[in-house]
């Protein structure tokens, strides 16, 4: 009987290991790639590309699905509205604050998604977290805040841009956990019946949020071979961070994939600094990382151990798995105890 469990643990392990993994170089790659793309080549269309990206998207499901390693699965269009217009309001609403905000405090917003997505999850899940696992959370943001705040100011509409961003990502990654418990649906399910609806959205509003925010359109873009090949890198690589995200918040939790997510803020300012100049290294950024690297410790230390994190049973009606046909079948439905 040990054998097995102790088996299915390592199991765990290994997967949890590898989804990290995929969701970090994913991520960190689809930022690198992005930065050359905007501020070498001027490509500025933030909201525009996130649009491709879902496109890229679709096609990669629709793909799965017409070689039958995705089966038809069922998820309510209502689900699909409030997902859609969690994960919108995130775009937009992140695309604004940066550009009405200073870094410092857009740095600060993004770092309040943890407390609120704490929040989602003690009122609506019953969660409860031990004392080392709230002090791991605060040393982790203390530690992303020294070494990425350095200005701040604020006013009126950007601090409601930021309000409005922050809590439409955390609805968003909240629900995206809350969508495969309830149907019981893989990563690649759920992107099926999500990236549609988001591509044609963000495509169809994407080029006049833009135009708002760069005072430039999409079409006037003078494109060259090098520009596309970077736009088609960007799509690419999105696809491995939109299931990787997925897959994460399906596996773990949206405060645990906020925690350790920023690992990447971490990775993106060291390649930064290795790929763009030195400018801004000094001993407090470096600081700031050594305290976020300590803190992510803890918190997997804290919250792996009994009475880390613990939630009520809320087993629901709607749990019964639905079919799925091979492909990382093992990893698509949530394994959480």
């Amino acid at each position: 009987m040990t054998m097995p469990f102790a088996s299915k643990a390592n199991s765990k392990v290994t997967l949890d290991a590898a989804a990290w993994a995929f969701n970090i170089v994913t991520s960190v790659g689809i930022i690198m790639v992005n930065k050359a793309l905007m501020a070498t080549y001027g490509f500025s269309f933030a909201t525009t590309l996130t649009g491709l990206h879902f496109a890229a998207t679709t096609l990669m499901t629709l793909v799965l699905r017409w070689m039958g390693h995705i089966q038809s699965s069922h998820l309510p269009p209502s689900e699909i509205l409030k997902f859609i217009l969690f994960a919108n309001f995130s775009i937009v609403g992140m695309n604004v604050s940066l550009m009405w905000n200073s870094v410092g405090f857009y740095q600060i917003a993004k770092l309040s998604m943890i407390p609120v997505s704490c929040f989602l999850e003690v009122v609506l899940d019953k969660m409860r977290y031990s004392r080392n696992t709230k002090l791991s959370i605060l040393l982790v943001l203390l530690g992303v805040a020294i070494c990425t705040v350095t200005d701040m100011s604020v006013n009126v509409k950007g601090f409601i841009a930021a309000f409005v961003a922050v809590w439409a990502t955390a609805l968003q990654q909240y629900y995206v956990h809350y969508l495969q418990r309830k149907y019981a649906l893989g990563s690649f399910n759920l992107l099926g019946h999500t990236a549609p609806a988001q591509a044609a959205s963000l495509l169809l509003l994407g080029p006049f949020v833009d135009y708002c925010l760069t005072n430039k359109t999409v079409g006037a873009y003078p494109y060259t071979l090098t520009s596309v090949f970077f736009i088609i890198l960007s799509c690419t690589i999105a696809i491995g961070t939109n299931l990787s995200q997925f897959i994460c918040i399906g596996r773990f939790s949206a405060v645990t994939f906020q925690v350790l997510g920023h690992m990447k803020t971490i990775l993106v300012l060291t390649l930064g600094f290795l790929f763009f100049g030195k400018d801004g290294l000094n001993l407090q950024v470096v600081l700031g990382m050594v305290i976020a690297i300590m803190g992510m410790i803890w918190y997997g230390n804290a919250s792996s151990k009994p009475g880390g994190t613990e939630t009520q049973n809320l087993s629901s009606p709607n749990l019964k798995p639905q079919k799925q046909n091979g492909l990382l079948e093992s990893i698509e439905l949530d394994e959480k105890v």
